[in-house]
């Protein structure tokens, strides 16, 4: 069932993504609040927050690691894991794999959510399979942390 999960937050990222293609790519920014978030097209081909520009077969082995390693770690340890601890495990699985969708098929990420922090501060742009990748990582590291992870 927790599979379910990352199955979800693999199609809203894909269809966010679609979305975003198809009404924001080569298009001026949509403003949803004034002077703190807006919603624009960018191509990543760097890493979170851009860094690590162009290179894709870095990213594409790295993710496929991390991918396999959280799916043989929920398999193996399942059982004497937490509910909470695995969906941590899930969200990140899934944020990854949406992000390796695209780096496959297109080269690069679809960014679009894009934040302003006070007055002279951009938020770098990301997207949904961020989202997850950042909240999934914050739990599991929290749960880790907190030694709230084993049944």
């Amino acid at each position: 069932m927790l599979y379910l999960l990352g199955f979800i937050i693999i199609i809203i990222d894909q269809v966010t993504k679609f979305l975003a293609v198809k009404f924001l790519k080569g298009k001026s920014p949509y403003i949803v609040i004034e002077n703190f978030f807006r919603l624009c097209y960018v191509e990543n081909a760097g890493a979170a927050f851009g860094i690590l520009q162009n290179k894709k077969l870095f990213f594409v082995i790295i993710t496929f690691f991390v991918i396999i390693t959280i799916l043989i770690f929920l398999t193996k340890y399942s059982s004497s894991i937490t509910s909470l601890f695995k969906i941590g495990l899930i969200m990140l699985l899934g944020g990854a794999i949406g992000n390796f969708i695209d780096r496959i098929r297109l080269g690069y990420v679809v960014d679009f959510l894009s934040f302003k922090l006070g007055k002279n501060y951009n938020f770098p742009v990301f997207n949904v399979a961020d989202i997850f990748i950042v909240l999934g990582t914050i739990l599991v590291m929290g749960l880790i942390l907190l030694d709230k992870y084993e049944n």
